[in-house]
């Protein structure tokens, strides 16, 4: 077998530029399938951190608005805290772990001696959406259901804020202003980073029932549901629709469409993740169309490689080498180009997948590597097993007056 291989490299060896060509092709459909596969997982990754972001085991509860864009009856007057309140009762739903009434103000502006800041989201809200948006405290602490009571003017700033604002990322004790009313920070979260589309450290939380009183007035924008674990979100989500429809029936005539929607974000994972099995799926078979093409270039070379030896072959065979020689031969010399194209392709896979692409980063999968490099081999073995099959079937004496 060194033999073999030695006279397949010497072979390969004397015609370098169309051997390197030949591997060119392969490495460029190997990187390609590794490539693409990382962008699809990357992608998934992506989705999956945004709606993990979101709180773990979380439905979000918002008035159901109609086709027309109108809200329905219990729209009408918005989501209240009575609702909330409804939701927080371990008899009819005894799989809700904590409920968070929302109210949000975009238009919300911090102001800190002459800086002004303006969060990408700003929220009323209590204790439990600490826990329902899987937010932990770095400094001082979260405010307490004692001054949601007490309509304490008090502030928790995600780090984004803190440095913006206050350039430290510990302001605890400093005091904002907001529409007019001086609101002190008692705490600030760790950093969560970015979800792809929000950066979750540029928010601002403050008990609802200051903002309520000072900056919106009533209603609530959503309600967060967190379940008491994760098989448990199906039958919250059930207890929380069933709760608030005794709250505010359907309306007569809408076929029982329930006036709000409860969104349950692990569904929307699913869907998210079957979506990106297909769009990673596509793109494999993309990328594994330049395999097919390369492959189409490996029985090229050794078609033209079989013809320019003919006379090779027949010496061989008349000093007594056997067909299987003569196959052999050949075959190795194909699987050595798709090897060497293989491995050339999977370190080049992995160095382009280091890089963001379209805006996602890709996450390279290990069996992407496997899966492309014994594709080329395969490739290799298969392309290049007519031209050794009709370099063995040769007679020797059609081989040796060959010109």
């Amino acid at each position: 077998m060194s033999d073999v291989l030695l006279t397949a490299l010497t072979g390969l060896s004397a015609n370098k530029l169309r051997t390197a060509l030949t591997m060119l092709g392969l490495t460029i459909g190997v990187g390609s399938v590794i490539v693409l596969v990382a962008v699809g997982t990357g992608s998934y990754a992506a989705v999956q951190a945004q709606i993990n972001a979101l709180g773990a085991n979380t439905l979000t509860v918002t008035a159901a608005p109609t086709l027309g864009g109108l809200f329905r009856s219990h729209a009408s007057s918005g989501l209240t805290l009575a609702d909330a309140n409804a939701l927080n009762n371990h008899f009819q739903a005894p799989d809700v772990k904590s409920v968070a009434p929302v109210v949000n103000d975009p238009s919300a502006t911090l102001t800190y001696g002459s800086s002004t800041f303006q969060p990408a989201t700003f929220v009323g809200t209590t204790p439990s959406y600490a826990s329902a948006r899987d937010y932990a405290v770095a400094y001082g602490h979260w405010f307490t259901a004692d001054e949601v009571k007490a309509r304490a003017q008090v502030l928790v700033v995600g780090p984004t804020v803190a440095q913006e604002l206050f350039g430290t990322p510990d302001p605890v004790g400093e005091s904002v202003q907001i529409a007019d009313t001086s609101f002190q920070v008692v705490g600030v979260t760790v950093s969560k980073g970015s979800n792809g589309s929000t950066n979750l450290d540029d928010f601002a939380a403050a008990p609802i029932s200051t903002v309520q009183e000072l900056l919106t007035g009533g209603g609530v924008s959503q309600i967060l549901v967190q379940a008491r674990a994760a098989d448990a979100v199906n039958a919250a989500q059930i207890e929380v629709t069933g709760i608030l429809n005794q709250i505010d029936p359907p309306a007569p005539g809408s076929g029982g469409t329930s006036n709000v929607d409860v969104i349950d974000q692990g569904s929307i994972l699913a869907a998210s993740t079957s979506s990106s099995k297909v769009f990673t799926t596509l793109l494999a078979e993309v990328a594994a169309i330049s395999l097919l093409v390369a492959g189409i270039g490996v029985m090229n070379i050794m078609l033209v490689s079989v013809t320019e030896r003919t006379r090779e072959i027949g010496i061989r065979k008349a000093v007594g080498a056997r067909r299987a020689d003569i196959l052999t031969q050949f075959l190795v010399e194909a699987v050595l180009v798709s090897t060497f194209g293989g491995i050339a392709g999977v370190v080049g896979g992995v160095i382009g997948g280091q890089f963001k692409i379209a805006g996602v980063q890709p996450v390279i999968a290990p069996y992407s590597m496997g899966l492309a490099f014994g594709a080329a081999v395969l490739v290799g073995l298969f392309f290049g097993t007519y031209p050794a099959w009709r370099a063995a079937t040769m007679r020797p004496i059609d081989a040796l007056r060959f010109e």
